[in-house]
Order: C-alpha cells, then structure tokens, then sequence
C-alpha cells in the first residue's frame, strides 16, 4: 500500500490563483473596516459563501461579491499586503512556484491609472519573491466581457513588462460570453511578444470552449479546461499537444458545474493523459487553497502519492518557471516521494 505523506510538503507550481481571490478573509474584513465598506453578507459571516453560477443570475451573484472584495483594495500598501499574504499562504501549502493572476484594469482607478496599477502589482510581486524566496510571476488577464480593443491594449502592455514579472496572458469571467475569436489578435500580440497563451474555457462552456481556446487563441494552457472529459477526441488532442488543464476542483463544485468533489474528472483527464496543474481559483470566495486541491485528487479520487507527485511535476512542466527552477523543483518532488 502506497504510503500517504503531507501534500502541504510535496513542492509544486500553482498556476491558477486570481487577485483579489487569493485575499485572506481576515484581510478582507481589516481592509472593510478600514475603509467603511459595507460587505455582503456572504462575505462578512467568516464562512465561504453559497455560490452556484451556472446560470447568469448565479455568475452576477458570484461576480458581484468579488468585486465587493477588490473595492477594498485602494492602496498601494493594500497590494502589498494582499500579495505578500497570498505568498505566504502558498508557501505553506507547499508551492515554490506561483503566477498569479490580474487585471490591472480593475485597480487602475483607485491606483492612478493603468500603469501605475501595474507596476505596482509588479513592485510587490518582486520584493516578495525576493523576501519570502517564493518564485512568483504575474498572469495579465483581459476581460471577456470588454470590449477586444481593450483585450490588445493589455496584451501590448503585458508584453511592454514582460522584463518585470509578465509571463502569461488569460482571458476571464464568464467563457459563455463572447466568442474566443475576438480575442484573437490580442493573443497573437502577447504570443509575438512572447508570452505564453492561458485563457479560461472549458468550465461554465462545454468541451467546444476548450476548442475555441485552442483554435482560434492557440492556448498553451486553458484555464479550467475539466469539460472537455464529454469528448474524447478533443482530450486525446490536449494530450497529444501536452496543453495543461489548470483544474480547480472546489471551485467547479462550489460554482454548480459539478455537484460533488467525487464527480470533477480528474481520473478521466488523468487517464486520458491530459497534463493537469491543480489550483485554487479564488480561495477568498471558495474556502479551500492549493494543497486542498491535492488533497481532493486523493481522498475523492484515489490518487496515489507517487501521482500526485506527477500532478505536482506536471505544474512545473506547464509553468513559466525558468529551467533551472524547473530542474530544482523535479528533484525536490523525487524527494518527496523518497520520505
């Protein structure tokens, strides 16, 4: 029998933690408090609030209460408090690996515009790696619910800084609006630009919205990504591809795309040979981090230590890290499965 070990221990990149949802919900109380911001009750009550988006009504309620959350970030120390408690929660969940993912966009009116909102998520992302020893890069996001003028607009920006901490470029909220293929030239400038391609599809969309992602946005990642378990030939094309799935099993069953943790497809994707990357979303709103992930694929769906420990490589094989972070983290996995 496979011996369990702490999966708080075993090192891994996590590749899927949105901005304000990685806030600590003390955090988020304090900044409230601070600034006399009437919170929800879903918010306010110390529990993670009952969400369930897989209709509009649902996707407005769960929208609503995280821009409720980010109106309370207005400083530039609120920034630096939110991402260096982000670190340290994936610290110890085990991470040594984090790109973390925003829209500049949505804090740039409260911090002096686009730029300035920028440079300083990037001022805070650099001087907590540094302080905290976390390798921790910066995912620009567009909106799908704006207009794709504005998507190339930060595509060129997030190229612009891709020398201070942009690796990737996503596309977020709600993957039933809008069509992947008007986004297709911001994606061709952040390629251009080298950076790497993860849009969201695959989640509140079906296995035609991983496809999309694909074709028309040339993904190297898909952010969610776990229907595409309805069509096989489509998995058998991620596989083939090696394009990672970043799999979010709380948040699929607290949004309503699935009804229980047993039903997320992990064991079909796995078996599928799909490349996963678990994480957790938006912990703030969900109320589990990144080793819960982990811990899931085991008590719900049999995952051994010595497969986890290949989810764990499988994260750092899709993420941006340098090579020799790559190299460091494979042993440091093997070690783990060596305790």
């Amino acid at each position: 029998m496979d011996r369990v070990r702490d999966v708080r221990a075993l090192p891994k990149a996590h590749l899927h933690l949105h901005f304000t949802g990685s806030m600590r919900p003390g955090t988020l109380l304090e900044l409230a408090d601070k600034y006399g911001v009437h919170l929800p009750e879903a918010l306010s009550s110390g529990r993670p609030p009952r969400l369930r988006a897989t209709d509009e009504r649902g996707w407005f309620r769960f929208q609503r209460l995280y821009d409720a959350a980010r109106s309370c970030l207005r400083e530039p120390e609120d920034i630096r408090r939110l991402v260096r408690e982000a670190a340290e929660e994936d610290i110890l969940d085990g991470s040594r690996w984090l790109e973390i993912q925003v829209d500049p966009t949505s804090y740039a009116p409260r911090l002096g515009g686009l730029i300035p909102a920028l440079e300083i998520i990037l001022d805070a992302v650099e001087t907590t790696a540094r302080e905290t020893g976390l390798g921790m890069r910066v995912l620009v996001a567009a909106n799908r619910m704006k207009h794709p003028l504005d998507a190339r607009t930060l595509a060129r920006l997030a190229v612009r800084y891709r020398d201070r901490g942009v690796v990737g470029f996503g596309l977020s909220n709600d993957e039933r609006r809008g069509l992947a293929r008007d986004f297709d030239r911001a994606f061709a400038i952040a390629r251009e630009g080298g950076l790497l391609s993860a849009p969201h599809g695959g989640e509140l969309s079906g296995p035609i919205s991983v496809r999309d992602c694909l074709d028309d946005l040339r993904a190297a990642r898909i952010g969610h990504g776990v229907r595409v378990a309805e069509d096989p030939a489509l998995m058998a094309r991620l596989a083939d591809a090696r394009v990672t799935c970043e799999v979010c099993p709380s948040s699929n069953v607290a949004l309503g795309v699935y009804e229980d943790l047993a039903d997320v497809p992990l064991r079909t994707l796995w078996d599928a040979g799909v490349p996963m990357a678990l994480g957790a979303d938006d912990p703030l709103l969900f109320g589990s981090r990144l080793a819960e992930q982990y811990e899931i694929a085991r008590a719900h769906h049999a995952f051994t230590d010595h497969e986890l420990a290949e989810l764990a490589r499988q994260s750092v094989r899709a993420s941006a890290a340098p090579e020799d972070v790559r190299g460091k983290l494979m042993v440091e996995i093997d070690e783990w499965l060596a305790l």
